[in-house]
């Protein structure tokens, strides 16, 4: 049984939630550890800083992302009309469909900065998978980068 930690594949979802490099899961891809801080809560180092990997892949790399948070937008929304249906219930005959409206569009607001962040991380395990060897070198293919259009935002 090996006692170093390092070598472990660290956990998935773990990564996910938790922003980490697709490729290492252990490296940040926010520099901003704080999802509210919403001045600087989107900036991204230009590569991973435990196994290097570039974080923007190529440019407009992350114009896909879009997708993504609209689809975590409509889970959210589904579970929390789910539970509002279990908790509360739903009926035409009184307001309880417009207080889940008004409780839902403030659901999506708070939780925007997560889910964009969220969902940046998902576009990114799409196409950078996970190495088991990313200790050893750098990445191969550093991918496509053009100085002029980085960091527009």
């Amino acid at each position: 049984m090996c006692a170093d930690k390092n070598h472990e594949k660290p956990n998935f979802l773990k990564s996910l939630v938790t922003n980490k490099c697709a490729r290492c899961r252990r490296g940040s891809i926010f520099t901003e550890k704080n999802p509210y801080s919403l001045k600087n809560f989107m900036k991204m180092p230009d590569t991973c800083p435990v196994c290097g990997q570039q974080v923007e892949v190529e440019v407009g790399f992350y114009y896909g992302t879009g997708y993504v948070s609209y689809a975590l937008s409509v889970a959210v929304c589904v579970a929390s009309l789910i539970a509002w249906w279990v908790f509360i219930g739903l009926s035409i005959y009184d307001n309880r469909l417009f207080w889940w409206l008004g409780f839902n569009a403030l659901l999506l607001l708070v939780l925007q900065p997560l889910i964009m962040r969220w969902s940046r991380t998902i576009w990114m395990a799409f196409f950078v998978r996970y190495d088991k060897e990313w200790y050893q070198g750098p990445p191969e293919g550093t991918g496509r980068v053009n100085a002029t259009f980085k960091n527009l935002v």
